[in-house]
């Protein structure tokens, strides 16, 4: 059976290169020991200069592999390496890799030492080299650098299954089936005949299974298509019930299990059509956000849970349907999560803007590949982005990556995320970044005037508002409630537009970038939550849409002081919500019910309550008063939430996303700290020095003294290799936080 083994630990790491590093001799003992994923450098949150992390650095790990191994194949396997890799073993080129976002996997068999020690070494150029996408010209996000992805080795026979690719089929009838491609490899000189099973299951049940005899060539690779029919009983995989299955392909020799390889898979049928998204035959109005993989401190080097809590981030706290991972391929464990509790995926490759030379094309047509072969089983991905974002027309380039994607993938439709009008169509599905509304009445454009055709077509709004109208998360009240209302406006007109399948707005979370873009500190201030996962205003509009019967939302957008506005008051006061009904009490007296804006917001499901008068909030110099809001569902009270009058310090909180992770020294999670007033809101102008001290088996990524950022900040912590706990606790000049502990499990 095939072996994968972790080498994501204990390598050495290097912030430079030299040819002597390669030598498997090199005494590199006195570099740093680090753990993958790993960046090149850490960076500050703000203000620095990106040339820090945009290095060539070296990268050593040792390792040995059984002799009871000989006679296997052995390779070695990357998730991803930003952004030129040259592979080495025992000082023996290997081979090397273009591109920072897609695996890729060398074969190290002939230069292994079995049962002695073997020294592999990775040069790696985190430069921004302008023969590789992105990179060429300017792009507006940081790639950060390293090996900040998975390493493992794969042990296989020589006669192995390369991928698969399952393709369920009829999925809207009764009897179901899937068409299964097998790909085979045989590295042996000889053919070989052997049995080829196929089973699936689900939560360990076998529900189906069916077997084939094929001769595969000697020094060969071959592809064998087996389908499992009248599968009945499926349950299907949407947004509310993603069902998912296990397909397990097995290579049988005698009576001998060789080779075994698993991929989970989704029964759905997702077309975009134009009139509308159709998630298996129903119409479903797409409601998401753009998101960049990066976080502050490490860039790309999150592990696999903090990956994974991003995506339950977009579904469960922004309560949204779609993501688009802009501007490249993300993270497997974020996409299994997607697949996991029903998030839509819009996946594309890696590049903003600049098209480079036929080099440079390319690789960008291997990351097409590399990208589809990754990442074709998710249920969750139902479109290939197979265009440069926001890149001119160069039809014979993209006619090539629309073939590639079509070739490899004939289930899904390819879109391709343009800002230009008139652009030639050529891929399935028409997808435009519209930044057309800056606050006036036109909000969106019609698809005929962006596409210059007469008929309608299947159409994306890929991006709005971001660069339009950048947002702190301690902006005056006045930008954010607008900030909010550009996305309200935006989701309400595409609702309402039958021939717009999908709004996803600029963006999610802020993001680092170059001096050239965002606000002067490296940072583009355009997610509805800020680089901690923090949320904005806006994001109470996205969470407002959740179904309430899941949680009641009510969050006025008001920070409930006199003097936030121009020229004073609260007025008019959105508040977003899903309840039927507000109720308002100003200084203990009920002011009155309001109901939600239907008739201004007719294409949400939940337009926000907009109050123009509330009596007691008026005259400058009056007296002011605490204010509390009850939300109501059928008559019943389901949420309140206060504001005082006078707020002062008087808790700081902390939270951890989990109390639990692993003792592998790669594990983390995120804990965010509030300094918050009498009534548990946050105070949003709060700049208070705060410090983080860490006990025990674990440790902060970032500093340990550093300032609240708008009231609150958040830090990511960090195992060791030692079950225990992790203490932690934040002191601000005159508030301690409760302690969070966090054990740490091997």
């Amino acid at each position: 059976m095939r072996k994968i083994i972790s080498l994501n630990h204990h390598w050495k790491y290097a912030e430079e290169f030299e040819a002597q590093f390669l030598e498997p001799d090199y005494n590199d003992g006195a570099w740093e020991k680090v753990n993958i994923p790993h960046t090149t450098k850490e960076i500050p949150y703000n203000y620095f200069d990106e040339k820090e992390y945009q290095i060539i650095s070296t990268y050593r790990k040792e390792f040995t592999v059984d002799r009871d191994n000989m006679g296997k194949r052995i390779f070695v396997d990357f998730g991803a390496v930003m952004a030129y890799a040259e592979i080495y073993l025992n000082g023996e080129f290997i081979g090397s890799h273009k591109g920072g976002y897609t695996p890729f996997s060398f074969d190290l068999t002939e230069h292994i030492t079995f049962g002695e020690q073997n020294i592999l070494a990775v040069k790696v150029d985190s430069t921004e080299r302008s023969d590789i996408p992105p990179f060429g010209y300017m792009i507006d996000y940081l790639c950060f650098g390293g090996i900040y992805r998975e390493v493992n080795l794969r042990i296989v026979d020589p006669l192995h299954i390369k991928n698969i690719f399952a393709k369920p089929q009829n999925v809207l009838q009764e009897n179901k089936e899937v068409e299964t491609t097998v790909f085979l490899a045989n590295l042996k000189n000889q053919a070989e005949e052997i049995k080829v099973k196929m089973s699936l299951s689900k939560d360990g049940t076998v529900l189906a299974t069916m077997a084939d005899t094929v001769e595969v060539q000697g020094k060969s690779e071959k592809k064998i298509d087996l389908n499992l029919e009248k599968l009945t009983n499926i349950g299907l995989w949407d947004v509310e019930n993603p069902n998912l299955y296990d397909l397990t392909v097995q290579l049988q020799r005698g009576q001998e299990i060789f080779d075994s390889f698993t991929t989970r898979i989704g029964f759905r049928e997702a077309i975009v059509k134009e009139d509308g998204f159709y998630l298996n035959g129903k119409k479903l109005m797409l409601r998401g956000l753009n998101r960049h993989q990066s976080f502050p401190y490490v860039g790309y080097a999150m592990p696999k849970r903090v990956q994974r809590k991003d995506a339950d981030i977009l579904k469960y706290e922004l309560g949204l349907n779609l993501v688009r991972t802009s501007h490249y391929p993300q993270s497997t464990h974020f996409l299994d999560r997607c697949d996991e509790i029903g998030l839509l995926v819009f996946e594309e490759i890696p590049g903003w803007q600049h098209i480079g030379d036929e080099e440079w094309k390319e690789v960008t047509k291997e990351d097409v590949k590399e990208m589809i072969e990754r990442d074709w089983n998710h249920p969750s991905i139902f479109l290939w982005g197979v265009r440069i974002n926001e890149s001119e027309d160069d039809d014979t380039f993209y006619e090539e990556t629309n073939r590639i994607a079509r070739e490899l993938d004939p289930t899904r439709q390819t879109g391709g995320v343009r800002f230009i009008e008139n652009s030639k169509f050529l891929e399935d599905v028409y997808t435009m970044n519209d930044f057309i509304h800056s606050g006036g009445d036109e909000v969106l454009r019609d698809q005929k005037k962006v596409t210059g055709l007469d008929n309608y077509v299947p159409y994306m709004v890929c991006e709005f508002n971001g660069h339009m109208y950048p947002t702190k998360r301690f902006d005056q009240e006045e930008r954010l409630i607008e900030h909010a209302l550009r996305h309200l406006r935006v989701h309400n007109a595409a609702a309402l537009d039958p021939n717009i399948s999908a709004a996803i707005g600029w963006c999610a979370f802020d993001y680092n970038t170059h001096f050239d873009f965002g606000a002067g500190d490296r940072i583009c201030y355009h997610g509805v939550m800020d680089m901690f996962r923090i949320p904005k205003m806006a994001a109470h509009f996205y969470s407002s849409q959740r179904n309430p019967e899941e949680k009641a939302v009510l969050e006025p957008a008001t920070l409930w002081a006199r003097g936030e506005r121009s020229i004073g008051g609260v007025l008019p006061l959105v508040i977003f919500t899903n309840c039927d009904e507000i109720e308002v009490i100003v200084a203990g007296e009920l002011v009155g019910k309001f109901t939600p804006a239907k008739d201004a917001y007719p294409g949400v499901k939940h337009p926000p309550v907009i109050i123009e008068e509330i009596p007691s909030t008026g005259a400058w110099g009056s007296s002011w008063y605490s204010a509390e809001f009850v939300g109501y569902l059928d008559g019943k009270q389901v949420v309140s939430k206060e504001f005082v009058k006078n707020p002062i310090p008087t808790k700081l909180l902390a939270t951890a996303d989990d109390l639990q992770i692993d003792a592998d020294g790669i594990d983390a999670t995120r804990i965010i700290f509030k300094l918050v007033d009498q009534a548990g809101n946050l105070l949003p102008y709060s700049n208070e020095p705060i410090s983080i001290e860490v006990e025990g088996e674990g440790k902060l990524i970032g500093p340990n003294l550093t300032g609240l950022i708008g009231g609150c900040i958040g830090a990511w912590v960090k195992s060791s290799e030692q079950s225990g706990r992790i203490k932690v606790t934040a002191k601000t000049t005159s508030l301690t936080s409760e302690p969070i502990v966090i054990e740490t499990i091997k």
